[in-house]
């Protein structure tokens, strides 16, 4: 069964039992402020829905499923094994306040096993595992008598113990750290039951002792295949706070991992969602230098390519700090592991085309935005590999010199690898570990904060301003011309093109946003037209005043990490009562914070007698991943 055909069936099977289908939410967060990897981007198919689960009415009802995208970085260097990756796909099902444990863990059960609507896996190779209770919750014995009924119910030996180890079962209590769930130190979380599948058939669908199981799972030789979390509680700052006025269920099965027990495959790269690019690199592969033919490395670079490509295409560029440097790490590192099987491709970009046709039908968005992720794959290849050997023979002096002086890597020094070789801390690390040389961690963070205050303060000193002249008619046109421009950037380009500065005089407005490759022609002309199409639409333009907290659940842009006073001046550009909500100022088109001045009508864009239109008349690099656009209204 290929992965199109399991999504679809999961899709289909809980659209039957009445859940309404909703989209992927993009992989990156909706809260920028954040800054640990954990929370850039959605690590699970719960994050999307986390207010949802808390108790907002979702509009589509209390019975959802999906397909999300996710991505986690906190497991890196376990990628390359048979079931670990960076980005994958969440199949979930979920009941905000209505069903519970009984219909979640019956579901589940169903539609592993059926053969007609499900994946008809044997339901004797099929563990399980439960919460066994701690100070925040007691240990889940309603959820083992429910699955004492299910396996009774289908005739399915579980043992006769649960709990001891020196007797063999089927169903086991495990600890926190493997059935409990959270998404951070905030927001809902709860006890979890696991659905494990003997995936060499080797136990001959044999009850197991505890110690048997933790051993099989720990070899890869039984695999988790499904996740239902129960949500019964609210986590605040790290603390569980008090119960859900009502308890959500969310569930979850990874697809690659399906996909693998499917198609009959002990690991992930070999199902159809990775197997035509490691195929392809091992097309590429030379004789000369089977020696250095590593499979791991061959997986580490198929699984950061289209990790790399997923980010691109939800709106990600290369940087330095955030979403950005994680990218970057993720190429980087492919080219590492290029570089040292010795795999001879002029850039990572080849794989580009045989991961989106992996991909095409269930995201179209990959297609539209082939040209840019090829773009942006060749641009960091090209720079990355200038600096390689610089890096080399840095780290290899510093290396030396730290033997030398019995000391560790400072800091600084390793900073410097970071800043101007582009090597990651973990890379530095890693090969500092290999002559037995400690990196010092702690002083190369307390060196990247002090890098990004200075950057953070140039920043604002080089964007101070904006408006020549506020009290100008043209200039107060041109401002209100910005914010159109800044939306439309985003409608083109993705949720990356994000404000960096901003000039505006009586003659033109010029804008800085993150991008890291020039904007095609088609691109420029979409975002023309689309500006002058609000412009026609004779939108009105209106100010409100609210809290921080309430400005910041409308969704209107700002400078993330700039400090705003605790009342916030919007200024959105679509209709809306007076005064607006908050759900009118979310679908607003354009919404920022400012405190002005603007136009009161879109159209007075078009100038005294009607005639005037957007035109861009420049887009150029004016840092790297910045890009500047000249605009006039004529």
């Amino acid at each position: 069964m290929n992965s199109s055909k399991i999504r679809r069936r999961f899709l289909n099977f809980f659209e039957k039992r009445g859940h309404a289908i909703i989209d992927s939410a993009s992989l990156v967060t909706t809260d920028e402020k954040n800054v640990t990897d954990s929370t850039l981007f959605n690590t699970a198919g719960m994050q999307p829905l986390a207010p949802y689960l808390l108790g907002k009415i979702h509009p589509k009802g209390n019975r959802l499923a999906d397909v999300q995208k996710c991505l986690r970085t906190i497991d890196l260097d376990d990628v390359g094994d048979k079931t670990h990756a960076t980005f994958f796909e969440m199949l979930g099902n979920w009941s905000l306040g209505d069903y519970f444990k009984k219909d979640a863990i019956n579901w589940s059960y169903e539609f592993l096993t059926d053969k007609n609507e499900g994946l008809g896996l044997d339901p004797s190779r099929l563990y399980v595992t439960v919460f066994e209770g701690n100070s925040n919750s007691p240990k889940d014995d309603e959820a083992v008598e429910i699955w004492q009924e299910v396996f009774a119910k289908n005739s399915v030996d579980i043992g006769n113990d649960t709990s001891n180890i020196r007797n063999s079962g089927r169903i086991f209590y495990m600890p926190a750290n493997a059935n409990w769930w959270e998404a951070g130190e905030n927001g809902p979380c709860g006890p979890d039951t696991e659905m494990y599948y003997d995936i060499t058939g080797k136990f001959g669908g044999k009850c197991l002792t505890k110690e048997q199981f933790i051993e099989a799972e720990s070899q890869k030789e039984i695999v988790e295949v499904w996740n239902d979390v129960f949500m019964q509680y609210e986590k605040k700052n790290g603390k569980i706070v008090g119960k859900l006025a009502k308890p959500s269920v969310d569930t979850g099965a990874g697809l690659e991992r399906l996909a693998m027990i499917m198609q009959g495959v002990d690991n992930i790269y070999e199902t159809d969602l990775l197997k035509p690019v490691m195929d392809n690199i091992e097309q590429k592969k030379n004789k000369k230098h089977l020696q250095d033919w590593d499979i791991k490395s061959v997986r580490i670079i198929a699984d950061h390519v289209r990790a790399a490509i997923f980010l691109i295409a939800d709106g990600v560029i290369p940087s330095n700090i955030g979403r950005g440097y994680v990218l970057r790490k993720l190429i980087r590192r492919a080219i590492r592991q290029q570089k040292l099987i010795k795999l001879e491709i002029s850039n990572l970009s080849e794989f580009v085309p045989i991961v989106i046709e992996i991909y095409r039908k269930t995201y179209p968005t990959l297609v539209r935005k082939e040209r840019q992720i090829k773009e942006i794959f060749s641009q960091e290849g090209g720079k990355f590999i200038q600096v390689l050997h610089s890096g080399d023979l840095e780290i290899d002096d510093l290396i030396k010199k730290a033997i030398h002086e019995k000391r560790s890597i400072s800091g600084k020094e390793s900073f410097i690898l970071y800043s101007s070789y582009g090597f990651p801390i973990e890379e530095t690390v890693k090969i500092a570990k290999t002559k037995g040389i400690d990196v010092d961690i702690v002083g190369f963070e307390d060196e990247f904060k002090k890098h990004q205050e200075l950057s953070r303060s140039g920043a604002e000193q080089k964007f101070k301003g904006g408006l020549a002249n506020s009290q100008d008619e043209m200039v107060v046109r041109y401002h209100t011309a910005t914010h159109l421009l800044h939306q439309a950037l985003h409608d083109v380009l993705g949720e990356g093109a994000n404000q960096k500065g901003s000039n505006i005089t009586k003659e033109r407005l010029r804008f800085d946003f993150s991008h890291s490759v020039r904007m095609a022609d088609e691109q420029k002309k979409r975002v023309e037209d689309i500006v002058n199409q609000k412009i026609n639409e004779a939108l009105p333009v209106n100010n409100v005043i609210l809290s921080r907290e309430d400005a910041e659940k409308t969704g209107a842009r700002h400078f993330f990490g700039e400090k705003y006073g605790d009342q916030i001046s919007i200024f959105f550009v679509g209709h809306a009562s007076r005064p607006p909500t908050i759900a009118e100022l979310k679908n607003a088109y354009s919404k920022e914070f400012c405190g002005g001045p603007h136009v009161k009508n879109t159209k007075e864009l078009t100038g005294p007698e009607g005639k005037w239109m957007f035109k861009i008349q420049k887009e150029e690099a004016v840092a790297q991943g910045i890009r500047r656009i000249k605009a006039v209204l004529n």
